[in-house]
Order: C-alpha cells, then structure tokens, then sequence
C-alpha cells in the first residue's frame, strides 16, 4: 500500500509529460488527478489504521560504497503518516482545483501542450515530496528535498514567457541552494562522526555526539549543536525562515493552484519535518534549539509587519505562510515537536484553503491581483467568500477560550503560544508570537474587508462580469474548509493532550515498554524519566529528552497566557474593522502620516534591497570587470591578438617545407642528422 502511496504520482507524471499526446489533454489531466486521489485514499488508510510503531519496507539496494550503506526503503511511522495525509490530500484537491482554473489560461495559446505539463510536474512534484517525508536515510531525504526544488522551479517559472516568472523561478533555486549546502555539510558531518546516514543509527549515536567535539573552521565545535545547526539552515531555505526567506513572496509569480500546493502546505513545511524527524540530534544541542527558537520568532513577526501592508492577494497570503512557518519552528525549537506537526497540520488545511479561495477571486475578476481594485464580491462570489471566511476564522484562531472548542488555527496556535511560554519562561519569542497573532487577524481581515466588503473598485467591466466559479474548483474549497473546523478539535488531544495520549500517537516507548524489551540498559535509562519516555536511543517518531518538561508546563501556563493569542485576535479585528469598514478613509492618511514606516513594510524592511547592496551589485560588478577587462581585453584582445600574428606565420612557414619534391624531404632529412650528430658530439654522446 506505501509504496502504491509513493509511485502513483510518478508514474502519473511520466505518463502525462511524455504520453499526453496519446491519452490527450482531458486524459492526462485525469489520470494525474485520478493517480493522486489514490495516494489520498490510501494514505488516509494508512494513517488512520497506523499503530504508532516504526514499520519499513525495503525498496531496492540503492548506494552501496564502503561502509556507506543507503538502500531505498519506506519509513512508515506516526511522523510519515501525517505528512503522507497532508501532501497527498492537498496535492489532490490542487490537481481537482487546476482542471478548472486552467481551462482557459490566458498566459498560453489554445493547442499547447501546457496543461498536461502542468499536471505533469505537479505530480512530479508530489513524487519528490512523498520521496522525502517516507526516507529512511539522509541520502533519501536529500534526494527528495532536491526534487521538490527542481520541481517548484518548474512551476515557479511554468509562465516562462514573463521575465518576472523565471526571474522568481532562478531566484527560488539559487537561495535555496545556500540552505542545501548547509545541510549537505551536516549529512556529511553526521557521517563523518557515525559512519551511517541511517536514521535508526544516527539517533542513537545522538547521546554520544552531545559529549564530541568536532573541529570546523579552525575552531572546536559540540558535535550535536553543529551537526544540529547545519541542518536546520537547510530548513531556513526550505522553509522561507529569515534571511532566507526572500524567495517566497516572489514565487508567487507560479500559478495560483502551485502556490497552495508548494507555498502553503507541502514544500515549505518539508523544514519543519526534517527538525521534528532530526529531533533526538536537537535534543542533545540546546544552543542549536535556541536558535531555532530565536529564528522562528522573529520570522513570525517580520513577515506579519510586512503582510499588514501588503496589496497582491496573494502576497499577502505568503508573508501569512511565512510568518505560521514560524511558529512552527518555535515549537520545534522549544521541544514540543508535537504541536510543531500539530500546527503543520491544521495549517495545511486552512491555508491551502485560502490560496485556491484567492485563486477563485483572481479568476472571477480577470486574473486582478491587487485587493485595492476588488470590493463588495461577496454576493458576486458567495460560496468563495464562505470558505475564505472559514479560512480566516481557522487562521486568526476563533474560538472558546480555555476549551477545546474552536476552528484548527484556534487550537494548534495558542498550543505553540503556550509552549513558547513555557520554553522561554515567557521572553522574545512568546511576546513575538503574540503581537504576531494580532497583526495576523489584522491583515487577514483586512483582505477579506479589502475583497468582499464595500464598494467595487478598479475595473468596473471586471466587477459586472464577475461570477463564481466552477464546481470543479469549489469542491476542493468545500473539503478544505471542513478540515479547517475539524483537524484542530478532532488530533488536539493526539498532539497537545498528555502525555499517555501523546506518547502513544507517536509510539514513544514508555517506561514499562522499555523494560519488556529485555535489555537491562534500556530499562535502566527509562528509569531516568520522570514522564515515562525511554530516556535511551529513541524508537517513536519524536524523542523529547528526560528533562524536556514544557509541554507540562505549557499546560499549566496561566489564564492570562491561555487567552492572551483570543485577545490579540480580537485587537486585530476591531483595528480591521475600524480602518476599513467604519472609516475607510483612515488606512490612507495614516500611511501618509507614518511614510518612513510604511514604506520600511512595504519594502519588506529592505531585505532584498540590503541583498542587491552587499551581495548581487558587487556580484555583477566584478562580473562585468573580468568580462571587459579579463575576457574581452586579456583574452580576445592580447592573447588572441598574439595567436593571430604567430600562429598563422608558423602554419605558413610550415606550409612552404610541404612542397612535393623528393630531393627537398632529402634535404630536410640530411639537415636532421647533421642536428643530431651536432647535438651528440657537444653534449658527450660520442665519446
């Protein structure tokens, strides 16, 4: 059944990108989209009927040289079956989604081959992503966290006839090569230190690595805080964190449907997988951790000051995908790897909802992105206004205070704000991440008041041919919107309950279990745990260390913590309701009365511009110099000068001896032993 789940969107892909002119367009659209459905099926079997236990299933022997041993296998555990449900049931819904929103694309002409294209590397897609969250190895993962790059360049850049679209696509790549360097650098670390790539084998040498020392860059390093480190700057990349981050917003040239599937649910939460699958190697690295937490929080709070002033609908939605990612991270970075998946989870549903609902108001308004043209759509679109409205309760985190009661954001956010309280003892990162959660409920709002509420603005001809869309890409807002209501109540105890429930979601061996095994040192280390986890080489799908004691914490945090994210959101509403419902007017002159700041965010605190500063201008600069100076003037100038005077005289010269006549080869032959005899005769040969 896994590995069904794993080839389906493989072998959908090669079928429509090399045999669409067989099966024809309508074929290849629906046997990529058939093949996914598949892979959702199953993977709902396989998560929902998973008993918390590490199952593998061998593939074929795959790197095999000297004491590197990599075979292709299925990693099957609680940690693989969420992200299998994630990928596979919101890469299905897109492929649904893009039948329509691709029907009649405007950026390609009628009898291309582009829509069996399109499906074609969103499966690609697909692939390269299950081949990366079922690894078993590093080599594995890597190798699928290559392929979900290649693949989103594809897609990325899939209008290649704009310059802005492959400008993104490149851009994309490039930045996020700088974080696969890093972590290449620590799967080669990790086996230089353990001689395995394995996973079983490297968390279990996790404890040792703690007390290693590894010289790096002329300076002795803790072997777990590096190796710990240079993993999670390749999540920075993949996961759009700060300083890296600047590839997101821009690869919002791809079509809609590629920025729900990559940018919202699949690809950018491939950083958050690797640092809960890593999570016994961070266990053992606390300043490793703690960056983690440092990044993750100022990510949150950067990209929500950015999203409050954004006017691409869809950038908007972006700087929201960055700043949840940081949350994410927090929780990770905190220990509580639970509520980081958690988080992962609900956010799939309600933010992936959002993008297609975006994607259905660019349709209905002519493929207009900017919201200050939008305004009163929601009687014209009243089904995709719904379900936006759902995906903006589920994300601003409406819910029952101090219950369980609530839409997903509602409940697997403020488990990360408490957390983050518990882990920090109340600092940066959990007042971040609440100024964060009001800023979020205020630009969140804000689109939805900028695009249904109102009057029309812009285009008046877009406004009066404006209709809802059709039923093949409404069906998937409907599907999504329900997990936005349902995933945080339905998996809250799962992820965020204690520790028995958690503990036996993600098959984390108690200290009873422990014991049975009949190892008398397993026994021994699960003693030293006081909340029942093996405190030994980890066997669940998460390990939180002996001393790991915030999500108790995090359970026990004060009212005031409990509903501190409740009253955030309600701040951000009442400012969005204030700036543009009752005084519409007021956004515009507290923009021209606060200009510097507005500007600094709308810029998005001048990243890009600091990059092109200190890194591409010089870049270019020194590109040009040894052009002109090195290519054009060294080489074709001087050298190829030189090589046009000599080289032709002596081709010439030799020209001439090539004359035909016996007595002149005669000649030259005589002329070569008289040479001979001469050299011989000074240098002693004839002696």
């Amino acid at each position: 059944m896994e590995t069904i789940i794993l080839f389906a969107p493989l072998v959908g892909a090669i079928i429509a990108g090399f045999g669409w002119r067989i099966i024809g367009d309508k074929g290849a659209q629906w046997l990529t989209t058939g093949l996914l459905f598949l892979s959702c099926l199953l993977s709902w079997v396989v998560f929902l009927g998973h008993d918390g236990q590490t199952h593998y299933i061998h593939v074929l022997d795959w790197i095999r040289s000297g004491s590197l041993d990599a075979p292709w296998a299925i990693r099957v555990d609680r940690l693989t079956t969420i992200m299998l449900i994630v990928v596979t049931s919101v890469s299905a819904l897109v492929h649904l989604y893009s039948m329509g929103y691709m029907a009649h694309d405007e950026n390609f002409a009628e009898g291309e081959s582009y829509r069996p294209r399109f499906f074609a590397y969103l499966s690609l897609f697909t692939f390269a992503m299950l081949m990366l969250v079922t690894a078993d190895n590093l080599a594995q993962m890597f190798f699928g966290w290559e392929g979900v790059g290649l693949a989103s360049y594809l897609l990325i850049g899939f209008y290649f006839r704009k310059p802005s679209a492959n400008a993104a696509a490149i851009k994309a790549f490039v930045v996020n090569r700088v974080g696969d360097f890093g972590f290449a650098l620590g799967i080669m670390a990790l086996f230089f230190l353990t001689d395995s790539i394995r996973f079983d084998d490297v968390f279990a040498a996790a404890p040792e690595l703690a007390n290693t020392q590894l010289t790096f860059l002329w300076t002795d390093w803790n072997a777990a805080n590096l190796v710990a480190f240079l993993l999670f700057v390749g999540a920075m990349g993949k996961s759009a964190q700060f300083i890296l981050h600047t590839w997101l917003p821009d690869a919002m040239e791809g079509p809609t449907p590629v920025s729900a599937l990559i940018h919202a649910a699949t690809m950018v939460t491939a950083g958050v997988f690797l640092v809960c699958r890593m999570s016994p190697i961070f266990e053992f690295a606390p300043e490793a951790k703690m960056f983690v937490v440092f990044i993750g929080a100022i990510t949150a709070f950067f990209a929500a000051t950015v999203g409050l002033v954004q006017n691409d609908i869809k950038r908007v939605v972006a700087y929201s995908t960055c700043s949840q990612l940081g949350y994410m991270f927090v929780a990770a970075g905190v220990g509580v790897y639970s509520v980081a998946m958690f988080h992962l989870l609900t956010h799939a549903f309600f933010k992936a909802l959002l993008f297609l609902g975006s994607g259905s108001v660019i349709t209905a308004m002519h493929h207009e992105q900017d919201m200050r043209n939008y305004g009163g759509l929601r009687k014209k679109l009243p089904v995709t206004f719904w379900m936006m409205m759902i995906g903006t309760l589920a994300i601003t985190g409406v819910g029952i205070p101090l219950t369980q009661i609530g839409f997903a954001g509602f409940l697997s956010k403020d488990a990360i704000i408490e957390s983050a309280w518990a882990g920090t003892a109340g600092g940066f990162a959990f007042w971040s991440l609440v100024v964060a959660a009001l800023f979020t409920s205020f630009y969140s709002w804000r689109l939805m008041f900028l695009t249904f509420w109102g009057t029309p603005r812009g285009d008046q001809h877009a406004h009066d041919h404006a209709h809802e869309s059709p039923k093949v890409m409404l069906v998937p807002l409907v599907v999504l919107a329900a997990g936005a209501v349902l995933s945080g109540m339905v998996w809250y105890g799962s992820f965020f309950g204690d520790h028995a429930k958690v503990n036996q979601f993600f098959g984390i061996p108690t200290h009873a279990e422990a014991a049975a095994e009949g190892t008398h040192e397993e026994a021994a280390t699960a003693e030293t745990d006081d909340h029942g986890h093996a405190a030994g080489p980890p066997q669940g799908a998460i390990f939180m260390a002996p001393d790991n004691h915030v999500m108790d914490e995090a359970h026990h945090a004060p009212t005031w913590v409990k509903v501190s994210p409740f009253v955030a959101m309600l701040l951000g509403l009442g400012v969005a309701i204030w700036f543009y419902i009752l005084q519409p007017g007021l956004p515009a002159r507290v923009a021209q009365s606060q200009r510097p700041l507005y500007l600094f965010l709308l810029n998005k605190w001048y990243i890009d511009e600091l990059y092109d500063a200190v890194l591409i201008n010089p870049t270019k600069r020194l590109a040009r110099l040894l052009w002109r100076g090195g290519d054009l003037g060294i080489i074709d100038g001087f050298l190829n000068g030189v090589a046009m005077g000599i080289v032709p005289f002596f081709t010439r010269l030799a020209g001439r001896a090539q004359s035909g006549y016996i007595f002149t080869y005669a000649f030259a032959m005589v002329i070569g032993i008289v040479v001979l005899i001469t050299w011989m005769v000074f240098a002693g040969g004839a002696e």
